[in-house]
């Protein structure tokens, strides 16, 4: 087991950002917004950076409108009042995301079957192609590509076919898996906790003591293979928007 603390729900925030990020960050009083063109929600919601007060939601919507970008707020723990502000102004929750952790060290055991996963940096074709037939577009893979991170991706092999890709960004000691997926005809063989175990070495080999992993809480496959592995549930967050943009 590992001897340091867990990190925090509000590190592992931080590491999505860094090992996710987007095209630009703006700054706007007490929100940071972010710019993707055509990006999913981690990286065009709005966050708030004060806890305590709320802040003027105008700022952050009207900044949003200037950026082409429909009103979208990341809801993080801590952000209760900015919740129930958002809820009165008919912002409905979506995608709400479960956060998860364990120490690498712990994660690594059993090792995973030689020549089962590989890390590769860059991509090889057959990755992308893996991610583009699950919606890992070119907007997406340009994200992986501009995190200044070290990072790697893996690819999966299950008897001798390829079976699916993962990539891999560390920030402040803490690897985060990002778009793990898994061609159809190679579910339920064992290859998702082969990534992650395979992730956890390429991340002690780093220096990284914990790594983690985020999905949604609609997702049952992925939570169950987190909870299968003994990760730690940490905490998570969700969006607001409003309805009439859904």
């Amino acid at each position: 087991m590992c001897e340091k603390m867990m990190p925090e729900v509000s590190d592992l925030y931080e590491v999505v950002d860094h090992t996710w990020p987007a095209n630009r960050k703006i700054s706007r009083v007490h929100w940071t917004l972010s710019q993707e063109p055509d990006g999913e929600k981690r990286v065009t919601a709005a966050t708030s950076r004060v806890k305590k007060d709320i802040p003027d939601i105008c700022v952050a919507e009207k900044g949003m409108f200037e950026l082409d970008q429909n009103p979208l707020f990341m809801i993080r723990e801590g952000d209760n009042k900015l919740d129930q502000i958002l809820d009165e102004g008919a912002y409905k929750v979506i995608d709400a995301v479960n956060i998860y952790c364990i120490s690498c060290e712990e994660l690594s055991h059993p090792a995973p079957p030689m020549l089962s996963a590989f890390d590769i940096w860059e991509p090889l074709e057959i990755q992308k192609d893996i991610w583009a037939q699950h919606g890992t577009d070119r907007n997406r893979f340009a994200i992986m590509e501009r995190a200044e991170c070290i990072k790697t991706s893996l690819l999966m092999r299950c008897e001798s076919h390829p079976a699916g890709a993962a990539y891999i960004g560390i920030y402040n000691g803490i690897a985060m898996v990002h778009a793990l997926e898994i061609l159809p005809s190679q579910r339920r063989k064992g290859v998702g906790a082969i990534a992650l175990r395979q992730a956890a070495i390429w991340a002690i080999a780093q220096n990284a003591p914990f790594i983690s992993g985020i999905c949604t809480k609609e997702n049952k496959a992925a939570n169950a293979l987190y909870a299968s592995l003994k990760m730690r549930l940490m905490g998570g967050y969700n969006y607001r928007i409003k309805e009439e943009t859904i």
